[in-house]
């Protein structure tokens, strides 16, 4: 019978448990019924294959051996080997690389096993059969959590998530099953069940590596460690640091521990004040509880921005971001539970090297804490911004010099810019703006029509231009798009965007979008400019070869800025009996066949047949006593794709410039006409030497305005208008897109339009070129009246003369007594009128240089150094100089400056 009891299971596993404890029988009761449970339970060691678990053992055991630059090192290269996808199978190289770190001379963990059962079992060795707990779960010794609104909350916690966090140090026990150490042959079934008790005791190495257990207690056993129990006391009325550490492992999850609860008042987690702690335990528990406070932050801002459709496509990517971030906490949660529910079915003491402590706690959390400090301040910062202004606030918080938040910030970047950048493609390749929550920098009108699409329809959003994209990109980005909806809508042009501009590679993920915004001045740079330069070159071929751009660009140059010299000379001609009428007599369709007649006459017959029809006549606004002169203009049709160029503005423009050059040509032509009459009449006159002074002061009056509006003319033909056109056309050839020539077109207008003193800064120059062409109006209106008068007076005398030839030749008296008397009565009466024409003049004469002399003064202050060298040329005698003392003050203080400025 003693042999067979012998041989029984039970027999030798009781006789087992009273050998390593040193005991009788009934004294290791507790500890067989346990032992029992153990062996026949279904429990078996198994490898649970987590790629982040057996890393966190490697730099575990670097950091054991003070080797903490190999483990910054490992992380680095774990880092790096998991984004380059290379290997298929890195848990089984990490699992292989982890036992060759294990060193093969490392003594047995099976060793005394006195202080296992020396110390109380554990609290569940009565109540729950060993195998009911499962290795996945997190039993606490609360079954359960109230949340803040006193919703149960589960203690169980998945620990999926993606590696984007970086690697969290965990030092804690990472029990091996003992057949895959190195170095140690298979193990029977008794050593297999000493090998799964020794687990339960992290410094087992510690024990001798080749003597059995001693069958009395351990040395360990005079200073019994304590067990973890809640109850665990650090004074008589204190709570245990185990307790603590379990309530802490909740607040960082943002739920209230027993001890430690949210403070709503403070905005901060607090211990219960009834709670008795040592001063160094409360700051610790108070730094810990610090990450619960970020944690509850940053879910706030991502719970409430989730469900938000307005906020966009760009801030749900960043609440994206932050969920990433947070699944990589909750994976290291998860990791330290797991610890802490080891510990507890293993009855692993608080006081030995690898347990769970706050001290533990505060080193492993260090990055974690530094990471979610980053990510509060983030949603802080990014508190009522969506869109591109949301990017560039990620993006402004990258320019750190700590490289750990610099690629934090870059991940967070490349997730929340990779809907910009699908925006931005969408829009340079196919001209499609699908923004619906008006996230991206550029903004559409649709309200306004095709014929104003260039200029208004689309915009820059300069508060949504990301920091990492320059002004100058946007600006073409915005180009590229126009021009693609301009094509299309204005050209009805139907070439289909890719033949424009081959598409490249779009951001099909952020990965993508990362490595683009990693070469902004490159890649990014160059997708910009060569969609840019084949989009705009494509655009100018077609509005020069098809609509003919640029011909009409330079028909304006001849015809309302009067270049075409034979065309404006004969259409003068033709129109001086009609304009010489009052305005509201004139027909406009008596003038466009004048202006037809001007057109088959002249050069201009041969230019193209479309530019011809858009030449056309204008009547302006009609004012009491205005003759045709002053409401005559040519006017030029303009619509389809051209009108993008010639505005409304510009075509005003335009008018005004033509009305000036207009009136500045009709007293060319005047003083044309006063010229030839003085011509024709000085022969004819030499018979009334009466008339010679009259006639010499007209002489004098007519010399000094040639010599103005020459001067005048001039400096309008050649230093503005050929000067300005000249300028306009180097920058048209050279323009890379339509904005370029729109551009260089209207400050041609406006340099123009400023030079011919056509603004409001020479309102009062203009008045008084005016006056001085009202001059000239009426100095031709005065010397017609002489001339008139003086040839009418020598018409009666050459008539008396004949008849008195007449009669002579008749044998009879010349005139009579009566005749004679009448004849010299109408020359004395004629003579009468002389000074009255003599006065006449002489006020014309001293109106005019006066007005003539305030010109001057005006141009001599301008800050136009041409209309200042003007004004030498109009007083190259310095005449008024010497009737002016403030043209001689003016006049002398620029000459003094004049080769200086030369």
């Amino acid at each position: 019978m003693a042999a067979l009891d012998q041989k029984s299971p039970n027999v030798l596993l009781q006789s087992l448990c009273c050998r390593i404890t040193g005991k009788s029988e009934a004294e290791v009761a507790h500890q067989f019924q346990y032992a029992v449970r153990v062996v026949g339970s279904n429990y078996a060691p198994t490898i649970e294959r987590d790629e982040f678990l057996v890393s966190e053992k490697i730099k575990k055991e670097l950091l054991k051996q003070r080797r903490e630059g190999d483990a910054a090192l490992f992380s680095e290269l774990h880092r790096k080997l998991q984004t380059q996808g290379v290997l298929k199978h890195r848990w089984s190289v990490l699992y292989l690389l982890l036992s060759l770190c294990e060193d093969p001379r490392k003594p047995s963990r099976v060793g005394s096993y006195g202080a296992l059962f020396a110390q109380a079992l554990p609290r569940d060795a009565h109540s729950t059969p060993f195998y009911c707990t499962r290795p996945g779960s997190l039993p606490l010794s609360y079954p359960e959590r109230s949340g803040p609104g006193g919703v149960q909350i589960s203690t169980s916690m998945g620990t999926s998530g993606i590696s984007s966090l970086g690697v969290y140090s965990l030092n804690g026990p990472t029990p091996t099953p003992q057949p895959l150490l190195a170095g140690h042959p298979p193990q029977t079934a008794g050593q297999q069940l000493g090998s799964r008790l020794a687990w339960a005791l992290p410094n087992s190495s510690a024990l001798a590596p080749t003597s059995r257990a001693p069958l009395a207690p351990s040395p360990l056993s005079t200073r019994a460690p304590r067990p973890r129990h809640d109850g665990d006391l650090t004074g008589e009325l204190g709570v245990g640091e185990a307790a603590l550490v379990r309530d802490i492992l909740y607040v960082f999850q943002g739920i209230d521990g027993k001890f430690i609860k949210m403070s709503n008042a403070d905005n901060c987690y607090k211990i219960d004040s009834k709670v008795v702690l040592c001063k160094s335990l409360r700051d610790t528990s108070s730094r810990l509880a610090e990450l619960g406070w970020l944690h509850n932050k940053i879910r706030k801002y991502t719970d409430s921005r989730s469900l938000d459709r307005a906020f966009g496509l760009v801030g749900q990517s960043f609440c994206a971001s932050l969920h990433q971030e947070l699944k990589e906490y909750y994976r290291l949660l998860a990791v330290l539970h797991s610890q802490l529910q080891v510990e507890d079915d293993q009855g692993v003491n608080l006081g030995v090297e690898s347990s769970l402590t706050l001290r533990r706690l505060l080193v492993w959390t260090y990055d974690p804490k530094v990471r979610l400090k980053t990510l509060a301040a983030l949603v802080d910062f990014c508190q009522g911004r969506k869109g591109g202004e949301l990017a560039s606030a990620v993006h402004a918080y990258g320019k750190t010099g700590d490289p750990q938040m610099r690629a934090l910030v870059q991940h967070i970047l490349s997730l929340v810019s990779h809907p910009i950048l699908n925006f931005l493609y969408r829009w340079i390749y196919d001209g499609e703006l699908e923004d619906t929550y008006h996230e991206f920098f550029v903004a559409s009108d649709p309200t306004v029509k095709t014929d104003r699409l260039w200029h208004d329809k689309y915009s820059l959003r300069k508060s949504m231009i990301p920091t990492f994209i320059t002004m100058d990109q946007a600006r073409k980005v915005l180009l590229i798009g126009k021009s693609i909806n301009f094509l299309h809508q204005v050209c009805h042009d139907r070439t289909s965007p890719g033949k424009i501009t081959p598409a490249s590679k779009s951001t099909d993920s952020p990965k993508d979008a990362a490595e683009l915004l990693s070469d902004l001045e490159g890649a990014f740079q160059g997708k910009i400019d060569a969609a840019y330069f084949e989009t705009s070159k494509y655009l100018l071929n077609v509005l020069n070869q098809n609509y003919l751009l640029l011909e009409h660009l330079q028909a304006m140059r001849r015809y309302l800025l009067l270049g075409q010299g034979d065309f404006i000379r004969h259409l003068m001609d033709l129109l001086k009996p009609e304009l010489a009428r009052p305005a509201t007599t004139l027909y406009q369709h008596n003038l466009t066949g004048i202006l037809e007649t001007a057109v088959r006459a002249t050069n201009a017959q041969y230019d193209n047949a479309e530019i011809l029809k858009r030449l056309d006549v204008r009547l302006l606004e009609v004012s009491p006593g205005d003759t045709g002169w002053d409401v005559f203009s040519l006017d030029y049709h303009v619509e389809g794709p051209i009108a993008t160029v010639f505005t409304r503005e510009c075509m005003s423009h335009y008018l005004r410039v033509f009305n000036f050059l207009w009136r500045a040509k009709r007293m060319e032509y005047i003083l044309t006409d006063i010229w030839k009459g003085q011509m024709c009449n000085a022969k004819l006159l030499k018979s009334m030497p009466e008339l010679s002074g009259v006639l010499h002061q007209c002489h004098i009056l007519a010399n000094e305005m040639v010599h103005f509006i020459h001067q005048m003319q001039y400096y309008i033909t050649f230093e503005v208008l050929e000067c300005c056109w000249d300028e306009l056309w180097n920058k048209v050839e050279k323009a890379q897109d339509l904005d370029h020539i729109i551009a260089a077109h209207e400050g041609f207008l406006d340099s123009v339009i400023s030079r011919c003193l056509l603004d409001t800064n020479s309102r009062s120059l203009l008045n008084q070129l005016r006056a001085i062409f009202d001059q000239i109006i009426e100095f031709q209106s005065a010397q017609d009246s002489l001339y008139r008068s003086a040839l009418e007076e020598l018409t009666l005398r050459l008539q008396y003369e004949e008849r008195k030839k007449q009669r002579d030749s008749e044998g009879e008296w010349g005139v009579t007594a009566e005749q004679e008397a009448e004849e010299n009565r109408r020359i004395q009466e004629f003579q009468e009128t002389i000074p009255k024409m003599r006065s006449q003049l002489r006020i014309l004469t001293h109106f005019y240089q006066g007005i003539v002399q305030q010109f001057l003064v005006l141009i001599m202050t301008s800050p136009d150094e041409s209309l200042r060298f003007l004004s030498f040329r109009l007083d190259f005698n310095e005449h008024y100089r010497a009737r002016d003392p403030r043209l001689r003050a003016s006049l002398g203080a620029t000459r003094g400056r004049r080769p200086s400025n030369i």
